[in-house]
């Protein structure tokens, strides 16, 4: 499996595609600027088979719609935020000055709990990681000890709880009980910032210090 960072739109919210040794991939968090998305899967000639949401904040699926119709693939979220996308009062698009209100389309799947999915040639865990977001989930892929937590762990960071649904306890309770009982050499991926490593967090992050 191989991944690509994708930092997009005006505070460079991570997206990422996955992808496999048959061309197949995943897009994980299409915040923005869909054009270098679709640039970056056809210059490496991949079929793109789901959308992946990590949560729904705007500056992770403002380019939702756009991927989902020009590759007719489902978009995957959790259902404590799936009206999100539906309602810009929600996915705080409503307080961006410079961005249109986001109404997107329904999700096609709707992820319930932790467990396992398998699409097309992956498979992996979702682990339902709240604290930032009442539906933020993170994407766990095992066998090649990576895992996309959206914006509950950051290098050196936490994800903010101090907006509508936020909850500080709540997302250290996630981050402890789902995220730091990995192998330590998990290869984190961030909504925000550079990777980092389970182990490297353990040992330095001064968010989780005492926890």
């Amino acid at each position: 499996m191989k991944w690509r960072r994708m930092p997009l739109g005006p505070i460079g919210t991570n997206a990422y595609i996955i992808s496999n040794d048959i061309k197949e991939c995943l897009i994980i968090d299409p915040g923005a600027e869909a054009q270098k998305i679709f640039a970056y899967v056809n210059e490496h000639r991949m079929q793109p088979l789901a959308i992946l949401l990590t949560h729904a904040h705007y500056d992770h699926i403002g380019a939702v719609d756009e991927v989902r119709e020009k590759y007719t693939i489902p978009v995957y979220i959790h259902k404590k935020e799936k009206n999100w996308l539906l309602d810009p009062a929600l996915n705080l698009s409503f307080r961006v000055p410079y961005l249109e209100p986001l109404r997107l389309k329904e999700a096609e799947e709707i992820i319930t709990g932790d467990g396992e999915l398998s699409i097309g040639g992956f498979h992996f865990t979702v682990f339902e990681t709240p604290g930032h977001s009442p539906g933020s989930v993170s994407f766990y892929f095992k066998e090649h000890d990576v895992i996309f937590s959206g914006d509950a762990l950051f290098e050196g960071s936490i994800g903010r709880t101090d907006l509508p649904g936020g909850n500080t306890d709540q997302l250290l309770r996630s981050i402890h009980d789902k995220l730091l009982t990995l192998p330590e050499e998990t290869l984190v991926l961030s909504g925000h910032g550079l990777e980092t490593t389970i182990q490297q967090e353990m040992d330095t992050n001064p968010f989780l210090n005492g926890y």
